[in-house]
């Protein structure tokens, strides 16, 4: 049997960005991967939150993300 066709989630996309239940578009942030003890603590914490996406880009993730709102 084969599969029906359909809408499918990108999923390089989906494991990069969250969509919020507003709509807006987080991601994380570079930087955090190593050379981490060159970086002061206050930049280290900072590293680790979330950032919203630029409402440029939105537009193309979300069409990647079909179920995510």
């Amino acid at each position: 049997m084969r599969r029906p066709k359909g809408i499918k989630t990108r999923k390089s996309v989906a494991k990069r960005f969250k969509v919020t239940a507003r709509g807006k578009v987080l991601r994380s942030r570079a930087g955090r991967r190593h050379l981490l003890a060159g970086k002061n603590a206050k930049r280290r914490r900072s590293l680790g939150k979330r950032a919203g996406l630029d409402p440029t880009d939105m537009r193309r993730i979300i069409r990647n993300l079909p179920f995510s709102h």
